[in-house]
């Protein structure tokens, strides 16, 4: 065998021989020019205004929860989706205001990484940088740590105060003064949950007896005045999804069961707008379509919603994701388009574009993008979006 293996060895090596020398190689021939060295570290600005194809991704990041992670991502590139990257650490929320020029994080940070001393924060980053700009401790250890949902760190008083959803387990709301980077007062919210700004200054939260229940705050941010609105969910039948799609300062909610409820959130006092509907029903349920996943309603400020649906609807099922986008028109309350989905998702959006496109964030933590008009599949971007992407911000 090896008398066999050297005498081929021979023969290629003359056959390579006698090739080289049939085909020599010209004096003249000349190797490329080498690539120019490149400035490290190489850091690339972002534009003042962000276009309008641009989201916020935010990556949970079940695996590594301390090490999680907001994605700004280019839903109009293929190639190169994702600009930047602001971390969220801890069971973070963000907020993003054009008007301030930052993005803000809610996070929670221990001195020994997972135990030891806690310090709850706000980190203020710059947008044009994404670099931290500054940050607000917030006092006592009471920031609401669970999956994140938009509701629990909101922008009132026109983005100059952010409102910060506690649990201890006890209920409150911070009033935090973003100008002056201190916590302006604590609110009591006991029995009531996530935080919708209302009005100039304020804001109102949905109640475990299905009230609703609205507070007005002083120029100090000291609560002046609140008023319940009695029953304005049905808690055992048609629960409401808390993370709704505005339209201005109307908020559209979404039922566990499909029921479609808007409320107008521009005065001091919540208002729940009349006409409730439904999204529909269709065939090929098993046994029944629902909304599903964790941000499942958007709209496009034209009067269409569009709703995240699962056919495998059952008692429990609100979370686990769906495999259709319904587009419902508000004047006409009924459904004008089914839109399929190349996987099951858990969060939609749709971008601030002329022609708006549909973001889906899926189960595996691929992004798609939609066309909203359509329905039909323009691109995916891969997993811009980070390995858990939950919420889908549009600036």
């Amino acid at each position: 065998m090896r008398i066999v293996g050297l005498t081929m060895a021979f023969t290629l090596a003359a056959s390579v021989a006698a090739g080289a020398a049939a085909n020599p190689v010209k004096a003249t021939s000349r190797f490329p020019e080498p690539l120019p060295e490149e400035p490290i570290p190489s850091v690339r600005g972002l534009p003042t205004a962000w276009p309008a194809a641009w989201v916020l991704i935010h990556d949970f990041h079940f695996s590594s929860i301390v090490d999680g992670r907001v994605m700004l991502v280019d839903t109009s590139s293929e190639d190169q989706p994702l600009k930047g990257i602001v971390r969220a650490a801890q069971f973070a929320n963000m907020l993003v205001s054009p008007r301030r020029g930052e993005v803000l994080t809610a996070e929670t940070f221990y001195s020994r990484l997972t135990r030891g001393d806690r310090t709850d924060a706000i980190t203020i980053w710059d947008m044009a940088t994404l670099q931290p700009k500054g940050e607000i401790v917030l006092p006592g250890g009471k920031r609401q740590q669970s999956v994140t949902y938009p509701q629990l760190f909101q922008f009132t008083n026109a983005d100059k105060w952010a409102l910060v959803a506690n649990f201890t387990p006890a209920q409150s709301v911070s009033v935090v003064d973003l100008d002056s980077r201190k916590v302006l007062a604590e609110v009591d919210l006991p029995g009531c949950a996530q935080v919708y700004p209302t009005g100039e200054r304020g804001f109102s939260s949905f109640c475990a007896d299905g009230s609703i229940l609205s507070v007005t705050l002083g120029a100090d941010g000291q609560a002046v005045s609140s008023k319940t609105l009695e029953k304005v969910q049905d808690i055992d039948n048609q629960p409401l999804f808390s993370t709704p799609a505005w339209v201005g300062r109307t908020a559209w909610f979404v039922s566990y069961r499909g029921q479609i409820k808007a409320f107008d959130f521009s005065g001091d006092v919540a208002r729940a707008l009349g006409g409730s509907f439904n999204v529909g029903t269709a065939d090929g349920g098993a046994p029944e379509w629902r909304p599903g996943g964790w941000q499942v309603i958007a709209a496009d400020g034209a009067g269409k919603l569009f709703v995240l649906m699962s056919p495998n609807g059952r008692e429990g099922s609100h979370k686990d994701g769906g495999t259709e986008v319904w587009v419902v028109d508000t004047a006409s309350k009924a459904r004008v388009a089914r839109i399929p989905l190349r996987a099951v998702a858990s969060a939609i959006a749709l971008t601030r574009e002329s022609k708006p496109q549909l973001v889906v964030a899926r189960g595996d933590g691929v992004i798609d993008i939609h066309d909203a008009a359509t329905g039909s599949f323009v691109r995916s971007l891969g997993t811009a979006g980070g390995a858990n992407p939950i919420l889908i911000t549009a600036p």
